[in-house]
């Protein structure tokens, strides 16, 4: 998948497998809550094409996506105990089964091997509006830092 290298400072984390495995079931909690009825254990995101919880798909799903700014991004792999924080929101996933998300998972975009037939969908956490304007809050935050790092009053 087309994320920053490791190199360019913008990976600041791959999770341990067991740490993953924490991560997703967090995630399925929240998403899959409800998903009778649907094969999430081979794909996650059939809670989404299957009408198990609410999501936006297609163009406007990635409209959404574009949108959405936050400190750092969690992704997430389908098929594989493998999760990464990074500073930069990945852009390139088409036709790969990731998950990408907020820390607070406020908001989730899940990309498809099926992109363009079934999918991106992008859906919220039930406590949207308020995991949402705490990641902006911080976002601000950043760039504050970042701004007094530039003009040299902090290190």
């Amino acid at each position: 998948m087309p994320v920053e290298d490791e190199s360019d400072g913008h990976m600041l984390k791959y999770f341990t497998e067991s740490e993953s495995r924490i991560i997703e079931q967090k995630w399925m909690n929240i998403f899959c809550k409800d998903k009778q009825g649907v094969n999430t254990k081979d794909y996650k995101w059939h809670i989404f094409s299957g009408g198990r919880y609410p999501s936006i798909e297609g163009k406007a799903a990635q409209e959404a996506y574009d949108t959405h700014r936050c400190a750092t991004y969690m992704v997430m792999h389908n098929n594989e105990y493998s999760v990464r924080l990074t500073r930069s929101k990945p852009i390139d996933v088409n036709r790969q089964d990731v998950f990408v998300f907020p820390e607070n998972m406020a908001w989730t975009m899940a990309f498809t091997h099926e992109g363009g037939w079934l999918g991106p969908y992008f859906a919220k956490h039930p406590q949207y509006e308020q995991l949402e304007k705490e990641n902006r809050a911080y976002g601000e935050k950043l760039k504050q830092i970042e701004y007094a790092k530039s003009k040299g009053w902090l290190k």
